[in-house]
């Protein structure tokens, strides 16, 4: 136990920037005691001490702004940074070294029984405000960009942006560079900009026909009738 805490409190360390003292990051950071308290919820919700894990689950999420369902199953350093309004469903698996922001939901999109949330595989990252919703897998190493709505399964080594989710990058290598939330590709954006373009030569092309037309009726027209 000892080791994944201090594991844990490691973790912080290497993703988040503004951590300065170990001190600091056992008292104040929200994420790690909401997985400190989901490890103690989740033994107990599989003693069938449902109530009891359920107890120390809205607890938890009382001080904390983070509702973890004690049944959800979460690997080993995974990092919550700020954290407030995550929701982690009962049915949820999340891999080792997954990365989530505040704002994410990991949920489910119905009344169904059985596995009806998320899988997130090892070393995914969801990015600020994404859902991730019903029984679909996140690959390996993929990437859910802010904002994002995500239906549908995520092939490994993808970036996901948009609403619905679309997967715009998957080059079947994992991603070298850190996502940026600032700078995501948006094919709903582009999609926008290209038939902006497209009205703006129309309008130009019916000005020029109109131009033609009136120059037609006011040239002088010539009476050939006596020739």
């Amino acid at each position: 136990m000892f080791k994944h805490m201090k594991e844990d409190i490691q973790t912080v360390f290497d993703q988040d920037p503004a951590a300065r003292s170990t001190l600091e990051v056992i008292l104040t950071y929200s994420g790690l005691h909401a997985i400190w308290t989901h490890r103690i919820a989740h033994a107990l919700y599989k003693g069938h001490w449902f109530f009891l894990a359920r107890v120390i689950s809205q607890l938890s999420r009382f001080f904390t702004g983070i509702e973890i369902h004690p049944g959800a199953m979460i690997g080993r350093r995974f990092f919550i940074d700020h954290g407030m309004g995550v929701v982690i469903g009962e049915t949820c698996e999340i891999g080792d070294d997954v990365i989530i922001y505040q704002g994410v939901t990991l949920g489910g999109t119905g009344k169904e029984k059985g596995k009806r949330h998320p899988t997130i595989e090892n070393n995914a990252l969801i990015a600020t405000g994404a859902k991730v919703l019903g029984n679909i897998v996140i690959g390996e190493n993929s990437k859910i960009g802010a904002g994002s709505v995500v239906l549908k399964s995520v092939p490994p080594n993808s970036t996901v942006v948009g609403i619905p989710g679309r997967v715009v990058v998957q080059d079947g290598i994992r991603l070298k560079q850190d996502l940026n939330h600032c700078d995501l590709p948006d094919p709903i954006l582009d999609t926008l900009t290209k038939m902006d373009n497209e009205i703006k030569a129309l309008r130009s092309e019916v000005r020029r026909l109109k131009k033609e037309g009136v120059d037609r009726k006011e040239s002088p027209v010539h009476d050939h009738s006596n020739l």
